[in-house]
């Protein structure tokens, strides 16, 4: 057997093996979320977490989203410049959804650490992170 046809038997395998991440992403870049968030008395959101990307080469943005548990509704909340130095940094994203969507109880946020890179001249995205929790929103 010839070593050609063994590397590209152990590359499948590897591959077949290996956890799956978002298009692009490295395992060292990764976007948590804080297990509670705060609702105002006005509806006003904020949830935050932490981030680490590096090599970005276009603006990089950590966005989130949050929706009650029970229901498949989901309602932007902000989105905060990133910095991809290596290093884990803080964000905190502040949004209002519309006015009774949400109350403070269980809660369901997705994360996202993306890039909009240029490719044929359009802004398309690349996914350093993703993250999906379980939440408590606050009265705050």
């Amino acid at each position: 057997m010839s070593v050609r046809p063994a590397l590209a038997a152990a590359a499948a395998l590897f591959l077949l093996a290996a956890p799956a991440l978002p298009a692009s992403a490295a395992p060292y870049e990764t976007v948590t979320v804080d297990p509670v968030g705060r609702i105002a008395a006005d509806g006003t959101v904020t949830l935050s977490g932490t981030y680490r990307c590096t090599g970005g080469s276009g603006p990089v943005f950590v966005s989130s989203s949050v929706g009650e548990r029970s229901s498949s509704s989901r309602y932007g909340i902000g989105g905060t410049r990133a910095v991809c130095d290596g290093v884990e940094h803080s964000w905190e994203n502040t949004g209002k959804p519309a006015p009774g969507t949400l109350a403070p109880g269980a809660a369901h946020v997705e994360a996202t650490l993306m890039e909009l890179t240029l490719q044929g001249g359009l802004p398309l995205p690349r996914f350093h992170a993703a993250e999906q929790r379980d939440i408590t929103l606050t009265k705050g």
